[in-house]
């Protein structure tokens, strides 16, 4: 009888896409309890798919995304890989995932040969460390009795990335508080040393938390039932490597919610305040129609 992989571990298999054709990939989704795929998935088996099509002296620097439809989990997805530009320092590749003959999720990724450049960055927020934070299982256990069950299902599993808000009063109030958080991340496993691989871990976990944040201003969250909410773009800027060797801090902020949409910011962080990388992403936040 085979063992059951650990999330860390299943992470990695599920990103080990199946090569098809030419620039073709398929890759399949673990059963998370989720009625769709979650995005940070299809994200980062683009990327690698990408990834792929490019030579090992190039490494990704940015990708910009599209959610078309959601992703159906009980399916394999295919990725198909457009090789757009080869050039002297930059390569630029286009991925295409689909599902039942439709496109679901777009991405254009932008590879860069390592060279040396002017350096700066912004600082670090002074913020809680994660010692001192509650732990995941103690927050499953305040916040999930009243969420919707496939939450529940989702939240409840094993999963490859832990979380640890620095606050969590937005969770157990409705007040309307400044649309800005600061959430500590960090892997539940030891990963290979392969910085294509940690680049896509990176960009799965960076789909996490974000919505949340524009709805701090509007006293709910991701977890009101009367709520739908999806991501509807993604975009990521890989300006250091990455490890995962310790916690990451991930800060962000909401400057904007209308139209049923809310737009989030974040900065991935080391401990030591090496920024890693930048996001941001627009969500859907509708309220429900109500029925009569």
């Amino acid at each position: 009888m085979s063992r059951a992989l650990d999330p860390m571990d299943q992470l990695i298999q599920t990103l080990d896409l199946e090569l098809i054709e030419e620039n073709l990939y398929r890759g399949s989704s673990p059963d998370a309890g989720w009625q769709r795929v979650f995005g940070g998935q299809v994200i980062a088996q683009a990327l690698t798919a990408a990834q792929r099509s490019v030579d090992r002296d190039r490494f990704v620097h940015s990708l910009h995304a599209y959610f078309l439809r959601p992703g159906d989990p009980s399916i394999p997805i295919l990725y198909q890989v457009e090789r757009l530009r080869d050039g002297t320092s930059f390569t630029t590749r286009r991925v295409v995932a689909v599902q039942h003959g439709k496109a679901i999720f777009a991405m254009s990724a932008s590879f860069q040969v390592e060279e040396p450049g002017y350096d700066h960055q912004v600082p670090m927020p002074a913020v809680t460390p994660p010692e001192q934070l509650m732990g995941e299982g103690d927050m499953k256990t305040l916040f999930l009795a009243n969420a919707p069950e496939s939450v529940k299902r989702y939240w409840t599993r094993p999963r490859p990335v832990e979380i640890r808000p620095t606050s969590l009063v937005h969770y157990i109030s409705s007040q309307k508080l400044e649309p800005k958080q600061d959430v500590w991340v960090r892997t539940t496993g030891a990963l290979p040393d392969d910085r294509n691989l940690k680049a896509a871990v990176l960009a799965y976990l960076s789909d996490m938390t974000l919505l949340d944040t524009s709805l701090y201003a509007h006293g709910t969250s991701i977890f009101d039932q009367n709520l739908q909410a999806a991501s509807i773009d993604h975009a990521m800027w890989f300006h250091r490597p990455v490890e995962f060797d310790d916690w990451l801090l991930y800060a962000q902020d909401s400057p904007s919610a209308s139209g049923a949409r809310g737009m989030t910011r974040g900065n991935l962080f080391t401990r030591d305040g090496r920024l890693v990388a930048s996001v941001a992403q627009e969500g859907l936040i509708r309220r429900k129609a109500v029925e009569q």
